[in-house]
């Protein structure tokens, strides 16, 4: 029922997701971006995408999520093997680091591992 109205739906989702951000015992994991009930169609072209292809069709929705809730509260990923009828795994990371590019080093450290050592109390080898 939403097909053609991805930008209203992505307003609407924006609205919600300013609502949770309000909320700070709220973290989010960024991913599983592959399933077809995100309404792209990868798994019908010709060959899979590419990194660049990936950080293009999902910028609106990582950098909306990271702007609400920062690095802090964000962390990357995989939906792994469900997204894999998608795009490849590989494809997957060098889309998140494409779209992390700007963001400070310790702004990335958190995306991709410290938000989630913090919220799954995780320590780091050798500690």
């Amino acid at each position: 029922p939403y097909a053609g109205q991805r930008e209203a739906a992505r307003r609407e989702w924006e609205r919600g997701m300013r609502a949770i951000a309000a909320l700070p015992n709220v973290w989010l994991k960024l991913g599983g971006l592959g399933m077809p009930v995100g309404g792209w169609d990868f798994h019908r072209q010709a060959a899979p995408p590419d990194s660049i292809q990936l950080a293009q069709a999902w910028r609106p929705y990582i950098v909306t999520c990271i702007d609400l809730f920062g690095p802090q509260r964000c962390m990357f990923e995989s939906n792994f093997p469900v997204d894999k009828g998608m795009f490849g795994y590989v494809s997957l990371w060098n889309a998140f680091k494409r779209l992390t590019a700007d963001l400070s080093a310790s702004e990335r450290t958190a995306l991709f591992s410290g938000t989630a050592r913090e919220v799954y109390r995780m320590q780091e080898a050798g500690r």
